[in-house]
């Protein structure tokens, strides 16, 4: 038996902006959303997995985020990690209802 996927709305597409990331809330789990050049949005869990940190005060370029930590690098279209290339970002998947982001937290181990 398999369980209905559940939406949760995290943000507006008025709320983040075309190459812009930004942290939102499911409870109290932070997530990162990212708003790609190519309009696509992904989403994250709002943490780095080497250290906790807060991957919002990032920076991005071409798609790669730099966690402002310890410089830890992920592409932002898949999750992967760059540098180093043995990590990955726990993704969620992302469903837009007109202008409403929403997002179904999926759980477990990225890789």
């Amino acid at each position: 038996m398999t369980s209905a996927t559940t939406w949760t709305p995290v943000a507006t597409l008025d709320d983040l902006w075309e190459g812009e990331v930004a942290e939102f809330y499911v409870g109290d789990r932070p997530i990162l959303l990212a708003h790609l050049r190519s309009g696509e949005i992904r989403a994250f869990d709002g943490l780095c997995p080497h250290a906790g940190f807060p991957l919002a005060d990032g920076e991005v370029e071409n798609n790669i985020l730099t966690c402002s930590a310890h410089s830890w690098e992920f592409d932002l279209d898949t999750g992967a990690g760059v540098n180093p290339a043995n990590c990955q970002l726990q993704s969620h998947p992302v469903r837009i209802d007109g202008d409403q982001i929403n997002i179904s937290l999926t759980e477990g181990d990225p890789r």
